[in-house]
């Protein structure tokens, strides 16, 4: 009978192995040696299994950070920072990175280099739970469906950028309306003006009048998703063989841009005040119950956990990777970026507030608003705007290039945007990384799991990380996942409210992902013979069954046997 639990380790013996002789001594000609079982490399599974390995390690670790920072850490990290107390926000971001962040980031590359499969795959070890790897692949499928949209707007407005003079800098152009005021205006001060880059954006996407008006497909940003899609594929046809050579591009990247416009930026009058009242010190926004929440959500999305992507990009790995090591660092350089990031957006953000003589928060948004309005706009007043902007959205591009799949854009793509930006990866992806991580420190086993990591890098994990993955990490995700129930709002775009059927719609989506993992655990179970009592019972023995019990069992049936032959011979 399979088992849906955890079955029982093979013995760490299994798999290729060469006798090592070493010379103890020569005395009178004659050597004396001591041999003993060995690895061939130093990087075979213990199943003997053969993989496609990363080409450098550098591929992996590159890959890795290219995934883990995204645009959220220019758009989303900064704003929060600043709205939430400015330094102070890094005490509950730091905390929960440390008690959360890090360890699970850490048991996902963890499981997938020991295992080397993909996200369901890895459920071999206790496949009742293998309905969590079709819930994160479901919630990748449905983030890759918007997700590639941005990087078609980025794109759009990459070639919209090759011009003499921007689009969005004048109101003399056939989209604009009689509101619509020049960038020289005071005109943030007057709620009736509009700016130009507002109605460039809105231009665009030719915003409908809601949700159930989609209109057509818009053929230029169409056409820019089939390029996005073409360059994905080229990027990944031949494995991570040719991704491990395309993220040298995407990933660093990024640092090059941001750099350069942290440069510039801090010329402009201005940026220095924008950016303390980014660093500003507020402990007592700290009382604030949802200044830690939304320090919890940003590391749960920051970080990647619960995409599979982690798992994936680890199974590639040699056998012996010191996956620990590379957690730690990669996790480091995800909240360093989002940090630095900060000072390029305030920079500029200061720098918009002096030119409007209005303050900062008039100007400080979040999401796409601030890097397709704000940003391109405060880009336009700048000399050699054009240079800048092809610059920026080349760094938007390359932030974005590692995502997947594709979503058709039309007049009310905006609207399908949003409502997938609400639900593809919300409570579902906190939910299937709960259970994962259940399944992992306590079906599974923290000390089986200790002993793989043991296997791989010869150390086993120190009290520390065994704790969090046990008790601290999932306590936290569970904690996580009923605060994104109870403080549930309905999506909205702008003044824009979702009718209740799209809402529905929504939760229809998050569920169709969460739902995996009971189906796949009902269908397990229907699936062996045997009673469900008599299935259950037997699931639950091999759960709790070691290696050293499996030994005191064999050697008790051993000894019974003896002794019943021993008592038969007297007979």
């Amino acid at each position: 009978m399979s088992s849906a639990m955890a079955p029982v380790k093979p013995s760490s013996t299994a798999g290729p192995k060469e006798v090592e002789l070493i010379l103890v001594k020569e005395q009178n000609g004659v050597q004396f040696t001591s041999s003993a079982l060995v690895s061939p490399s130093g990087q075979t599974h213990p199943s003997g299994e053969e993989r496609e390995t990363w080409g450098k390690k550098i591929d992996f670790l590159l890959s890795v950070i290219g995934f883990a920072v995204d645009l959220a850490n220019v758009w989303r990290f900064p704003y929060l920072c600043y709205k939430n107390g400015g330094g102070a926000f890094l005490v509950p971001y730091l905390f929960f990175m440390v008690i959360a962040g890090m360890p699970l980031f850490s048991m996902e590359l963890a499981l997938g280099q020991y295992n080397r499969e993909g996200a369901a795959g890895v459920w071999k070890i206790c496949p009742i739970f293998k309905g969590v790897g079709f819930t994160v692949i479901l919630i990748s499928l449905y983030v890759g469906f918007y997700y590639n949209v941005i990087i078609a707007w980025a794109l759009f407005y990459l070639f919209s950028s090759f011009s003499g003079e921007l689009p969005w800098i004048h109101c003399n152009n056939t989209w604009n309306s009689p509101n619509c005021s020049d960038l020289n205006s005071t005109l943030l001060n007057d709620t009736y003006k509009t700016t130009p880059a507002l109605e460039y954006f809105e231009y665009v996407h030719m915003t409908s009048s809601g949700i159930d008006d989609l209109g057509l497909p818009r053929w230029q940003l169409t056409s820019c998703l089939a390029v996005v899609i073409v360059v994905l594929y080229f990027s990944l046809w031949k494995g991570v063989k040719t991704s491990g050579k395309v993220v040298w591009i995407t990933a660093t990247m990024p640092y090059v841009v941001l750099t350069v416009l942290l440069l510039r930026g801090i010329t402009l009058p201005g940026a220095i005040d924008g950016i303390k009242a980014y660093l500003s010190v507020d402990f007592l926004r700290l009382c604030d119950a949802q200044v830690w929440i939304e320090a919890a959500t940003q590391i749960c999305f920051s970080l990647g956990v619960g995409f599979g992507v982690l798992i994936a990009f680890s199974s590639y790995n040699k056998f012996s990777n010191n996956c620990y090591r590379d957690a730690i660092i990669t996790s480091s350089i995800n909240s360093l970026t989002s940090f630095f990031s900060g000072f390029v957006i305030f920079s500029f953000l200061g720098y918009m507030s002096h030119k409007h003589n209005v303050a900062l928060d008039k100007v400080a948004t979040d999401g796409p608003g601030l890097v397709f309005i704000i940003y391109p706009e405060a880009i336009a007043t700048l000399p050699g705007s054009s240079v800048w902007a092809v610059i920026f959205f080349i760094m938007l591009l390359t932030l974005g290039i590692d995502s997947a799949v594709s979503l058709m854009h039309s007049e009310g793509g905006i609207y399908v945007f949003t409502l997938l930006d609400h639900f593809a990866a919300g409570t579902s992806i906190l939910f299937g990384v709960l259970i994962e991580a259940i399944g992992i420190s306590w079906f599974y086993g923290v000390d089986r799991f200790s002993d793989d990591i043991q296997e791989m890098i010869g150390q086993r994990p120190g009290l520390y990380w065994r704790l969090c993955w046990k008790f601290v990490s999932p306590c936290f995700l569970l904690f996580m996942v009923v605060v994104s129930f109870a403080t549930f709002n309905p999506p909205k775009y702008g003044s824009y409210y979702f009718p209740t059927w799209a809402t529905m719609v929504g939760w229809c989506l998050s569920i169709s992902s969460m739902i995996m993992v009971p189906l796949y655990a009902f269908y397990k179970f229907c699936s062996l013979p045997g009673s469900f009592c008599d299935v259950s019972i037997s699931y639950f023995k091999i759960l709790y069954q070691d290696e050293s019990s499996q030994v005191t069992f064999i050697s008790a049936v051993l000894l019974q046997i003896v002794t019943k032959q021993l008592h038969s011979k007297k007979e």
